[in-house]
């Protein structure tokens, strides 16, 4: 199966429909019934998919409109979990400099108590209807099994999983078996969502990941090895792998470049194509870059996802330009630094503002690449 070479991208979310959210609000009260909420969220996936095609999108995506955030479903599709309601997605300190910070608790009763089952596929439905709805490439994002640490915890997890390796190993399990029935039914591109990478730079999230029972070094080489089962698992089938640094509700968690994770995760890791965040000063220089095996491609996240700032294709090809100094420009896409609504709360922007960045990415693509 030939690699999904395109050279515009974006990382999957978009923005949930006002009818779609609150057709949620309806089937959560049980004053809707699922066979007519699924009809709601089936026709709000056909107009994010058409969206993206008269936008020119190359790659398109159901939006996650399905998932209550981007990394929601394998609670949904397993019992062993309590707690882990939207705060458990959503939990930190954000900041935001135009909005003002502001603070999520992690929820106390979120854990795994009981050995993880599976009751459904985390993303077969998702594919199978769209890519009956588009002869675009159909893209399945799915998170990084150690994303999932935020879910073990010593004192309510030990009685499940002594050791926070083997619940590492039944998620791991869940994954593959994911991918390998997504290939099955004919996916051709794949992308595991690994924001955590990049908050290991930071002290405070350093601690929470190493109280798991993993030093930053093992997160940043073990952590890998189990991405790598995933990616290995489907082998005719394009990976992409994304790093960001938080976006959630038009804000972020952390600061700081790639420096520190550049070599152990760019250079291991057996995805394709890497989609890094690189809308602002946060996101550091290109030098990272540098780190970036030959047969990897790279999707600058230049596009921000975070507000209705209008970029422009002089400024975002000068960008582009700027790092293909550094990683060659044969080596390069161009992207968006994040989704559009990483949970059911989306960023500040309007779908005007969503279809306006999406059509700005694939012209300048096509600008700089060609057809």
């Amino acid at each position: 199966m030939a690699r999904v070479d395109a050279r515009a991208d974006h990382v999957g979310s978009l923005l949930r429909p006002r009818t779609l959210l609150s057709a949620r609000a309806e089937l959560a009260a049980g004053r809707l019934a699922p066979p007519e909420f699924k009809a709601i969220e089936d026709a709000a996936v056909r107009e994010v998919v058409a969206l993206q095609e008269e936008a020119g999108c190359p790659v398109v995506t159901d939006g996650e409109l399905r998932r209550e955030s981007f990394q929601a479903e394998l609670v949904a599709a397993t019992t062993g979990v309590e707690g882990a309601g939207l705060d458990a997605w959503l939990w930190g300190e954000w900041h935001s400099d135009e909005l003002g910070d502001k603070v999520v608790e992690r929820p106390a009763e979120v854990a795994v108590v009981e050995p993880l089952k599976r009751r459904r596929s985390l993303a077969s439905e998702e594919f199978a209807f769209l890519r009956a709805i588009t002869d675009r490439v159909a893209k399945v994002t799915l998170p990084s099994p150690t994303l999932f640490a935020n879910l073990w915890t010593p004192e309510r997890s030990r009685a499940a999983y002594p050791r926070f390796d083997d619940f590492m190993a039944d998620v791991v399990a869940i994954l593959v078996d994911e991918v390998r029935e997504l290939a099955r039914l004919g996916c051709r591109y794949l992308q595991l969502d690994a924001p955590h990478y990049p908050l290991l730079i930071d002290p405070d999230w350093r601690a929470f990941y190493e109280a798991r029972g993993w030093t930053l070094e093992r997160w940043l080489s073990y952590g890998v090895e189990l991405d790598n089962a995933v990616i290995d698992a489907a082998p005719g089938v394009t990976f992409g792998f994304h790093l960001c640094k938080g976006n959630q509700d038009s804000r972020w968690l952390v600061a700081g470049g790639y420096e520190d994770i550049a070599a152990p995760i760019f250079r291991a890791v057996h995805a394709h194509r890497l989609l890094l965040e690189y809308d602002d000063e946060r996101s550091g220089s290109f030098e990272p870059l540098r780190e970036v095996p030959d047969d990897k491609l790279v999707v600058l996240g230049l596009v921000t996802t975070k507000s209705p700032r209008r970029e422009t294709e002089e400024e975002l090809e000068a960008r582009v330009r700027e790092a293909a100094a550094v990683v060659g420009l044969e080596r390069l896409a161009l992207g968006t630094q994040c989704g559009f609504a990483t949970s059911v709360v989306g960023n500040a922007l309007s779908v005007d503002d969503e279809r306006r960045k999406l059509a700005l990415i694939a012209r300048t693509a096509e600008r700089i690449w060609g057809g």
